[in-house]
């Protein structure tokens, strides 16, 4: 390998580190592949750095205040509850850290060479790869874009310091009194709701019908319920149309019902969907075709219209997730090693960290008797498990969606405790072509909230044994 004015050679160039590109990246290695990874940014890309992860950790940190006031029906008191959100900040930094640090440790194992710097494109075997001081040519015979997604800035709502987007919403040095979230999708959902258990006065202001629409409405009542006990005010149906800035504030001004409204806040968070980073990257110089949203177009094996070069993630069709960008990543890169990998999106679940959590994988029942499916749906409440009563989170159910010719599972639906990690079996029994017989038979360990799934099996086989 010559470094200088001779360009570096590749098998593969994976464009983006984040959860799609890092993980493309090592099982390229894998297959044998000599790989280098490029980004300008840190590794672990928007999930490790400025999304999921730091996210989630602000959000079981706002559990942990909540839950430190205690719980009057259990009997547990506590007074003088204090919160030191400069050690909240510097305690989920050190969690971002860490991950981010593994990441670098699993590309250096895997021999994948790590390079710091602005991608552009020349032709479709050739980028160049810009940092402050060097530009560099790298040749490949395949490339593997992820280059992910950034927040959409609307026009009346240009980023300021008053008016942020989730990167803000995740630095804050102090907790707010008032919050404004312009969109209730889940990051305003699970931001506005991480921020009010800290004791922020929260106003979701969303332009739909309804918060959370990607879910069913009996799973979204479940969290607006929870969002009103904590006193936070969705407004649906709203329209912002202007912010004004102060020093130490700023005022939403909102329509609603026909009426316009002004509300106060030390802070505007705009989370109103985020757009594709296919527009620096110099892919007008190779062809690759783009829709009218600026993603790139791709097969079932993530190829763009130009055989070698592929795109995964949010810069692809579909939902923005970590977890479909590192699922999409594993195909593009079995298939530039000849395998017949493809993707199937049937079996990625989405999940909202909201109160209570809500997760779907597969069909809801709207979508399968739409799909031409003859369905039953079996349900049963968190409030019937002995395990959730004792955790105090009796709210909740787990939906099954079976095939009534052979009780085939093909979607299911969790609202409640810990419904991010319970999707998962219904996300095998789905990807394995289980029954809910199958279900049903799987002996689940006494007392957990597991045994919800093997209950929910059971009412759709007309048997339920703790449900009428």
């Amino acid at each position: 390998m010559v470094v200088g004015d001779f360009p570096i050679e590749l098998d593969t160039l994976v464009v983006g580190a984040g959860p799609g590109g890092y993980v493309a990246a090592i099982r390229a290695a894998q297959e044998g592949q000599k790989v280098a990874i490029a980004d300008k940014g840190n590794l672990g890309g928007v999930c490790l750095n400025v999304g999921c992860i730091p996210s989630k950790a602000l959000i079981q940190a706002g559990h942990r205040y909540e839950h430190a006031h205690g719980a009057d029906e259990m009997g547990i008191k506590s007074e003088n509850v204090t919160v030191d959100f400069s050690k909240v900040q510097e305690w989920k930094g050190k969690v971002v850290d860490k991950l981010t640090g593994g990441v670098e440790g699993l590309l250096k194992g895997n021999k994948v060479d790590i390079v710091k710097g602005e991608v552009y494109f020349v032709d479709k075997n050739t980028v160049r790869i810009m940092d402050e001081k060097n530009s560099q040519t790298y040749t490949f015979n395949n490339c593997i874009i992820a280059t992910g997604s950034r927040p959409i800035e609307l026009p009346n709502f240009k980023y300021s310091d008053r008016v942020i987007s989730s990167t803000g919403a995740l630095a804050l040095e102090e907790i707010p009194e008032k919050m404004v979230v312009i969109g209730g999708g889940y990051i305003g959902t699970e931001l506005g709701t991480a921020y009010a258990n800290f004791g922020t006065e929260v106003t979701i202001l969303e332009g739909q019908e309804d918060i959370l629409l990607g879910f069913e409405k009996q799973m979204r009542q479940l969290v607006k319920k929870k969002l009103k006990k904590k006193n936070v005010n969705v407004v649906t149906n709203a329209m912002a149309q202007g912010v004004e800035e102060g020093e130490n504030g700023a005022t939403v001004t909102y329509e609603a019902k026909g009426e316009t409204h002004t509300i106060d806040a030390d802070y505007v968070l705009v989370t109103v969907g985020r757009k594709p980073n296919t527009d620096e990257l110099g892919l007008e110089q190779v062809g690759i075709e783009l829709d009218d949203k600026g993603l790139i177009k791709i097969d079932k094996q993530c190829r763009s219209n130009i055989d070698n070069i592929y795109a995964i993630g949010d810069i692809v069709d579909g939902p923005p997730l970590a977890h479909k960008a590192s699922y999409e990543g594993k195909v593009a890169a079995e298939a530039i090693s000849g395998h017949a990998s493809e993707i199937d999106y049937h079996g990625i679940p989405a999940v909202v960290f909201s109160e209570p959590e809500l997760a779907s994988v597969g069909y809801t029942e709207a979508e399968a008797k739409e799909a031409g499916y003859d369905v039953n749906a079996a349900k049963f409440p968190f409030a019937a498990n002995g395990r959730a009563l004792s955790l105090n989170e009796n709210d909740g159910f787990l939906k099954l969606v079976t095939r009534k010719e052979d009780g085939l599972i093909i979607g299911g639906q969790i609202a409640g405790a810990n419904a991010s990690d319970m999707i998962a079996e219904v996300g095998l029994a789905i990807e394995s072509g289980m029954t809910a017989e199958d279900l049903a038979l799987t002996i689940h360990a006494h007392p957990s909230l597991g045994e919800i799934t093997m209950e929910a099996a059971e009412v759709a086989l007309g048997k339920p044994i703790h449900s009428m």
